[in-house]
């Protein structure tokens, strides 16, 4: 399929962007806004986000097809990974998980739409609710910028969602050669709704380009941003005072498996899980596990974990590879095992599997428990610790920087467990399996995506 040129990201390769260009888009973007987005009620917009999930799911739809078919050589991931992450990611856009989001960010889901009473308070005329003498309407910002990574499209294409919910003019800047799929989700907005694409613009430069940044930072109202801890305050020294930020920034993850569940059947069920968090989309995002820390004393030790690990790796890498890696990154790889082969060689407390003739899988084993961050890319971390308390005193360097922690624990011990990793200050505890595939009421980092985009006006009577 050819694309048309809705977005800047659509023009050839060898176009220029200029700081006027920048501009002139920005500007386009809040008169459509003001024409096309500001009085759409949220009903209609939840149904055009439902029905474009609902055709990228569809094997014959042409965006899914381009995604597919381009999508390995534009991004990196193999046809497989594309496949699970994007199912994955639109499985989730039903009207019920929306309106489940709308209501926990909002306390009611019609918030955007209208004032509503806020409870507690005696009734207020004209407003439906519960009693209240104030009521409040949410409102989002006229020009949103998001300054995307390049390593995962889903944390961009829900940027956009977010944005489209807030009612407002979206400004995606890409990083460079990491367009492909926003573009694509872009386009078929368009396509389901073209006065919604009118809404959106998506563009890629490589950062640092101080002239088109100050241009675009210069129309923004807020600017939402993930990327490394510099790269944050870079940005954040160089927004107008008016200009909301909403940064994330460098996180990690980890896993933790219990000693009760590893025995017979349960012990493969709780591998195969491993396996999809560290295969999802490459363990490339802050999701994706490091280390799993697996407690003693089950039928299974930590050593056989991981040799389970990494057979159940090499079987994934015939149905969902890796997909090809750039030479700087299998470098990196090359260079870790050349380490761990050392050690291994050395001690008995080191041992390590890897894919053959390739850099597709590595699975390491330590005694040595103390978190150790993972070059990515299907290299994986097992470490062996008494229980939880020990796995949390051995990742104490990455303490405040833990996005989410993927357990197999028994049933009775999960409140406990997950209320230590709260009160030790991880933000999301989900079943490992499900690392890579948050749900739509996922407060990002431990911060409401949607609130914390939206500003409240109080009516008070």
């Amino acid at each position: 399929m050819n694309l048309p040129n809705y977005f800047l990201a659509d023009l050839p390769p060898e176009a220029t962007l200029s700081p006027a260009m920048v501009t002139e888009a920005c500007q386009t973007l809040k008169r459509n806004r003001a024409q096309y987005l500001a009085q759409r009620s949220t009903a209609s917009l939840v149904g055009v986000l439902c029905d474009v999930a609902e055709a990228w799911l569809k094997p014959d739809n042409a965006f899914r097809r381009r995604a597919l078919e381009s999508g390995p050589g534009k991004t990196g991931f193999s046809q497989a990974t594309l496949q699970k992450g994007l199912d994955n990611f639109f499985h989730q856009f039903t009207p019920e998980n929306f309106y489940a989001l709308l209501a926990q960010e909002l306390g009611d889901a019609q918030g955007l739409d209208r004032f509503v009473a806020c409870g507690g308070d005696a009734p207020v005329a004209g407003v439906s609710g519960s009693g209240s003498n104030r009521a409040a309407l949410a409102v989002g910002p006229e020009l949103l910028v998001h300054i995307a990574a390049g390593n995962l499209p889903n944390p961009a294409l829900m940027s956009i969602v977010l944005g489209l919910l807030t009612r407002s003019a979206q400004f995606v800047k890409c990083a460079h050669a990491a367009a492909f799929l926003p573009r694509l989700f872009a386009h078929s907005i368009y396509d389901a709704d073209a006065k919604l694409g009118a809404c959106l613009e998506i563009a890629e430069w490589r950062g640092g380009n101080v002239e088109l940044e100050a241009a675009l930072f210069a129309e923004s109202d807020c600017v939402t941003a993930t990327g490394s801890d510099e790269t944050l305050a870079a940005i954040r020294a160089r927004l107008p005072v008016k200009t909301r930020f909403l940064d994330y920034g460098h996180r990690v993850s980890f896993g933790f498996v219990a000693h009760e569940v590893l025995s017979g059947f349960h012990t493969r069920q709780i591998v195969s899980r491993t396996t999809d968090d560290v295969v999802a989309w490459n363990q490339l995002g802050c999701l994706s596990p490091h280390v799993i820390y697996v407690e003693s004393g089950g039928d299974v030790s930590p050593e056989q974990f991981a040799e389970m690990l990494a057979d159940e790796l090499e079987r994934r890498e015939e149905t969902e590879p890796r997909g090809e890696l750039a030479t700087e990154h299998a470098a990196v790889i090359a260079s870790r095992r050349g380490i761990y082969e050392v050690r291994a060689a050395h001690s008995p407390e080191t041992q390590m599997w890897h894919s053959k003739n390739s850099t597709a899988w590595t699975v390491v084993h330590e005694a040595d428990a103390r978190f150790q961050l993972s070059c990515l890319n299907r290299f994986i971390y097992v470490k062996g610790v008494k229980d939880l308390a020990e796995a949390l005193q051995n990742a104490e360097t990455v303490r405040g920087q833990v996005s989410t922690v993927g357990l197999a624990v028994p049933e009775h011990k999960l409140e406990e467990l997950a209320a230590q990793l709260a009160r030790w200050g991880a933000t999301r505890v989900c079943p490992l399996g499900r690392m890579q595939n948050p749900p739509l009421t996922w407060r990002h980092d431990g911060r409401p995506a949607l609130g914390n985009l939206v500003t409240w006006t109080d009516l008070e009577t």
